[in-house]
Formats: C-alpha cells, structure tokens, sequence
C-alpha cells in the first residue's frame, strides 16, 4: 500500500514536494452536479482502518452510492501526519468508484491547506487524485481565528504567519464552528460558498455527516466492502 516504509523525514519531504502542486487560485465556482464526502474510522493506534467515500446528488444532498475499504495501516500516529495514515485507504475508495460516477468535488473530513506545512489530507489526497477538494474538519490544528457571529453561516478567517488559510464556519446557530480550507483546485471562495449550500439541521455538514454514518455501518457490518449504489 502506498506509504508502508517511509520515515517521518520521508514524509516531510512528500509534503513539501506534493505542496509546490497545490493550486487554490480564485476561480469561478465550477459546475457541481455531484459531491463525494470521505470519512475514516478507526481506534487511535489501531492498524485497522474502515475508509470510506459516499457519493451524492447535488444541490439536493442524497446519497446515491458508496465505496468502502477496510486496510491495514503501519505508519504511526504523529501529528501533523496523519494523512499518510488516512490517505492510502481512501485512494483505493476512490479508485474503486466508476469513472463516470466520479464526483465533481471531494469534501474530506480534516483539514486543507489549514496545516503547519499546507499538507492537510484534503489537500494531500486532491493532488494525489488530481480532483477539487475542501477540508472541513470538526476541530483545529494550525492558525487563530476570532470567534465568528452566533448565528447560522457566519464566518471568520483562520490566519496563520499572516495568510489566510480557511473560515471558522458556523454551520448550525449557536454551535462551535466546523473549520473549512480549500484542499485542492478549489478557491477560499468556492469553498465557503459551497460549505454554505452543504448545511443542514446539524452541526456536521450533509456530506460530511452522511460519510461518517456510512463508515460506521461498514465497520458494525451494516454495509458491505466495494463499491455500492444506495
């Protein structure tokens, strides 16, 4: 599997080679007719981990397929890295979906270019696939942001060294904030914009809520390994 034997100095430069690839520049928001959600669940020092990818129409939100794997992992747990635990299970879900079922965007539960080195595993895994991605993760790792207004859709930027690398999201009324970064072939705009129209009645925004529920019925065995159409 792709990272099996690398070192964390390895990865590193992985991350600093893969980050001269990434393209974030502002664009019109591009047609979306469909919208991939990837979600992972696993024990924090396990080497099992349940990877999956959820398809869904778009602007309407409903899950038309699934691609689930179920991988072994040997990279450890380090901070900072953990795209190279996440990202391998979750190319071969990509894989496995028909080319002509592929989404128009990837929306990754972690983070985009809101990272130490603009190495989040949604950035990480839309170069790898060379596919539109945004990070939306549900808790911090890199930057300050100022707390946005309370209400629905309200936003702040997340600010490191002076750069803007993604919103403080407020995507349920009066709730913490989820933290949304382009990843890949996506501008700061397309995905604040796009994260805006993906909320629902619950913290966790549509895609990435239906991406967890599907995860954890692959790991109670609920729902079957490979890919499946709803």
């Amino acid at each position: 599997m792709l990272y099996e034997k690398i070192t964390i100095p390895e990865a590193r430069d992985i991350q600093e080679r893969l980050r001269t690839q990434v393209d974030i520049a502002e664009r019109p928001m591009p047609d979306i007719r469909t919208i991939a959600a990837a979600d992972i669940s696993l024990n924090l020092y396990s080497t099992t981990v349940y990877a999956g990818i959820v398809l869904l129409s778009f602007p309407a939100l409903q899950p038309f397929a699934y691609s689930l794997v179920k991988a072994e992992i040997h990279f450890p747990y380090v901070p900072g890295f953990l795209a190279f635990r996440e990202v391998p299970p979750l190319v071969e879900a990509w894989n496995a979906i028909p080319l002509e079922q592929k989404a128009d965007v990837l929306i990754v539960d972690g983070h985009g270019i809101a990272h130490p080195r603009r190495m989040g595993i949604a950035t990480h895994l839309g170069v790898l696939l060379n596919q539109p991605t945004i990070g939306c993760a549900k808790k911090m790792l890199y930057g300050s942001y100022a707390e946005p207004e309370p209400t629905l859709h309200s936003y702040s930027p997340i600010i490191a060294g002076g750069e803007q690398l993604g919103f403080a999201f407020r995507s349920k009324a009066r709730t913490a904030p989820v933290f949304i970064s382009p990843g890949h072939h996506m501008s700061m705009q397309n995905c604040l914009e796009l994260m805006k129209r993906c909320t629902g009645k619950y913290r966790i925004p549509e895609p990435t809520r239906w991406a967890h529920e599907a995860v954890n019925r692959f790991r109670t065995g609920m729902l079957p390994e490979g890919y499946t159409e709803a």
